[in-house]
């Protein structure tokens, strides 16, 4: 288990080395995949705790509007959600829930972006109040939707960065593989984290990032950095059914290792940062 460890290692910074720091407020990223059922809500909720567990402040934004569940993996029911903010009937704070690990999600909602009727000044006050909680966070992370509608291609571009998820199935290899040209040829950003969940084994992992970085390398102009990979294990589906995040119940497991060294990665690297102000105003843009 080291040695495969180890080798895991080796295999994520042999893209990554020679990356300096890059201070800044908070670590705005969009979580993405291009086909459902690779796993990425329940990352980002793990992920959010494996990031707390290294002392950062969290904040989850669930902006997979059409399926929003961060609240079901946590085991929480949201009284209000950010529509009720865009509506004037509650301000960002008192929506803002707190889950395990202290961590704050903003619960999503379907219909968020029916606001003609919501005025000039109600998104102002959201944009400031918006801006206030990011300040105060170290890693704010986006779940989107899966696919590339216009919605989810908006919160990516709006993120400081985006980090997508595949699996190691052909299907999803290539619908990864068209977000990211998506990213490149409209230049929304320069690099791309990617993960490979669900694993088998160690030649899996390696194959599906060198199946993305062989045709990225070739044909697009955007860097792939390798943050990590998640071995398959039944942990997960348990997780779900307690409705209980596997780093709670189960901390000492593979696939909660695995998530871990992905916090790790992020800690330490710090790769591109951008400020709250930046990602909010695309934010408002996005909900005009």
């Amino acid at each position: 288990m080291a040695d495969q460890a180890e080798r895991l290692r080796n295999l994520m910074v042999q893209k990554n080395n020679g990356k300096g720091p890059h201070p800044a407020n908070a670590t705005i990223i969009a979580v993405s995949s291009g086909k459902g059922g690779v796993g990425k809500t329940s990352l980002v909720v793990n992920l959010a705790i494996a990031l707390r567990k290294t002392g950062k402040k969290v904040m989850i934004m669930d902006a997979d509007l059409g399926l929003a569940n961060v609240d079901i993996m946590l085991g929480i029911t949201p009284r209000y959600t950010l529509y009720d903010v865009l509506e004037g009937n509650k301000s960002l704070k008192e929506i803002i829930m707190t889950g395990v690990e202290g961590i704050n999600i903003i619960p999503g909602c379907s219909g968020l972006f029916a606001t003609e009727n919501v005025s000039r000044l109600q998104k102002q006050n959201l944009l400031k109040e918006m801006g206030d909680c990011i300040d105060e966070m170290d890693y704010i992370l986006i779940d989107t939707g899966a696919g590339i509608s216009n919605i989810v291609l908006g919160f990516i571009a709006a993120a400081g960065d985006a980090l997508i998820v595949v699996t190691p199935e052909p299907t999803s290899i290539t619908d990864g593989y068209a977000i990211i040209k998506i990213l490149s040829q409209f230049k929304l950003h320069e690099k791309v984290f990617l993960v490979v969940n669900m694993a088998a084994n160690l030649d899996e992992v390696q194959e599906s990032f060198e199946k993305i970085e062989t045709v990225a390398s070739k044909y697009l102009n955007i860097e792939i950095v390798r943050l990590g990979a998640i071995f398959f294990d039944d942990t997960v589906k348990k997780s779900i059914i307690e409705m209980t995040p596997f780093m709670i119940n189960y901390p000492h497991s593979q696939v909660s290792r695995d998530v871990m060294q992905i916090a790790e990665n992020l800690s330490e690297n710090k790769f591109t940062l951008n400020i709250s102000e930046n990602f909010v105003q695309k934010m408002m843009n996005l909900l005009r």
